[in-house]
């Protein structure tokens, strides 16, 4: 029997909930099962500088201590209710936000569960063996929060299956710790969750770029007429800031540190800067250019009639919906979408209601542009003539209107050929990520040691020192 309050912090009053108490007691051991097959490699005996969430108030979401990762209280958290919210888009716009389950939406709204819970195992899957060459003690820890917040969200998500799904909901949840990132047979739902993440500039680039996709999708779902839905993505957007945070620092620092050697050694020249252990901003450039073109795809097609039936349905808004100022129905308003024609990238303006998928992939880009305009001012400021850019939406995409056609990051549609004779300039060719993972061949973990390629972060977690024991090694 499960001790309620002390295995599982939660606010959704479990102890007394005894068909959910027996689904979650059937899960358990099988989500502790997936743990120990697929998550962070060799780390069940470490005791871990750990962020936990108690509870959802100011003191109690973010309690610091040391905590073995196979411990740790993956707790059940909904912001609190507002007994006055109502549905805030769609056809069902100003009726009371619903607190079960309309019977008409039920495969809808269970799929659209499933969906974001799948891609929060997936991450870990993706990125269970880099603890073996972290830089950093510190960034060994910050790997190792993601992690376990992720398993916290899984919860959050099988929650919502257990509680209002029934039967079906149990066969979901199962199923969310059967699928694999990666596998053959049976592969995470979504494109970018089934890319291997090698090396920490892959992970940094990850949690900057598809961690932040999770933002934006969790943020449209917390507008959601259903209300336990819209509650549970609100909470769990309070931990997804910290993985963005570690993302952007992340790549930050390792510019930084390029950018230093290259001034000390008043060197260019890529061969010239991977000489000295550190990545060249060409490499960095590329990786930038695939993140972002495999996260952009994760919003779907451009022209969606699944996102128009979400949206008119009430069960997904838009990024701020409520801040909007329209009439939040969309029946006659249009939205520009481009698309290939006669060789040419052209923009057409179509109903937005099934633009939807676009609009918010627009407002993640504008949200993108400004963190890597962040980046690039540390290379101007180290006075280094470098330009990072975002590639045009088109580049090296598989799924909706760009799928198919061969763009520049410029925007010029080329032929396949002409793309694939440019392809290891604009994308890491297998040269790339050898030297990349070169680099990191074993861990860091002296106290306030950093490896060569990254420099240090400005300030310790919770106002600890750099040099602060983050991870024992038990």
């Amino acid at each position: 029997m499960i001790n309620y309050t002390e295995k599982i912090p939660n606010n959704v009053d479990l102890g007394r909930d005894r068909v959910l108490q027996r689904a979650l007691e059937h899960w358990q051991p099988a989500y502790m099962g997936w743990w120990y097959d697929m998550g962070p490699n060799e780390s069940h005996n470490y005791e871990v500088y750990l962020r936990t969430a108690v509870s959802v108030e100011p003191d109690g979401w973010a309690q610091f201590d040391y905590v073995k990762m196979p411990d740790y209280r993956w707790g059940i958290f909904l912001q609190p209710r507002d007994e006055k919210r109502e549905v805030n888009f769609g056809i069902h716009k100003g009726q009371p936000a619903w607190q079960e389950v309309p019977g008409e939406y039920r495969s809808t709204l269970r799929r659209v569960i499933v969906t974001q819970g799948d891609t929060e195992p997936a991450s870990v899957e993706q990125q269970r063996m880099l603890g073996a060459s972290c830089p950093s003690m510190y960034d060994l820890r910050n790997i190792f929060q993601v992690n376990v917040e992720e398993g916290r969200h899984l919860w959050a998500m099988v929650y919502l299956l257990h509680r209002y799904f029934g039967r079906d909901g149990r066969e979901e949840a199962e199923s969310l710790l059967a699928r694999r990132s990666g596998d053959a047979d049976n592969p995470r739902i979504l494109g970018a969750f089934n890319e291997p993440t090698p090396d920490w500039l892959a992970f940094y680039m990850f949690t900057f770029f598809t961690d932040r996709d999770g933002k934006f999708q969790l943020c449209a779902l917390a507008e959601s007429g259903f209300d336990p839905l819209a509650r549970t993505c609100r909470f769990m957007l309070t931990e997804e800031a910290h993985h963005m945070f570690v993302g952007e620092t992340g790549v930050s620092r390792i510019i930084q540190r390029t950018c230093e050697v290259m001034k000390e050694h008043k060197v260019e020249d890529p061969a010239d800067v991977r000489a000295l252990g550190v990545i060249d901003l060409q490499t960095i450039q590329k990786y930038l250019n695939f993140h972002y073109s495999v996260t952009l795809d994760l919003y779907g097609s451009d022209v969606s009639s699944n996102a128009a039936n979400y949206f008119t349905s009430g069960l997904k808004g838009r990024f701020r919906e409520t801040k909007l100022d329209d009439d939040h129905v969309l029946s006659e308003a249009e939205y520009p979408v481009s698309e290939v024609v006669g060789g040419k990238i052209v923009t057409k303006n179509v109903p937005a209601l099934t633009a939807l998928n676009e609009r918010l992939r627009d407002d993640y880009i504008e949200e993108i542009a400004d963190g890597v305009a962040r980046w690039q001012r540390v290379i101007d400021n180290a006075g280094i003539h470098f330009k990072l850019t975002l590639p045009h939406k088109g580049f090296h995409r598989e799924i909706g209107n760009f799928a198919g056609h061969f763009i520049t990051p410029e925007g010029e549609v080329l032929t396949e050929e002409a793309w694939k004779n440019n392809e290891s300039r604009w994308l890491p060719a297998p040269a790339d990520h050898a030297f990349v993972q070169s680099l990191m061949s074993g861990r860091v973990v002296e106290l306030g040691k950093f490896a060569n390629w990254i420099a240090p972060p400005l300030r310790g977690i919770n106002n600890q020192p750099l040099n602060f024991e983050y991870v024992r090694f038990n």
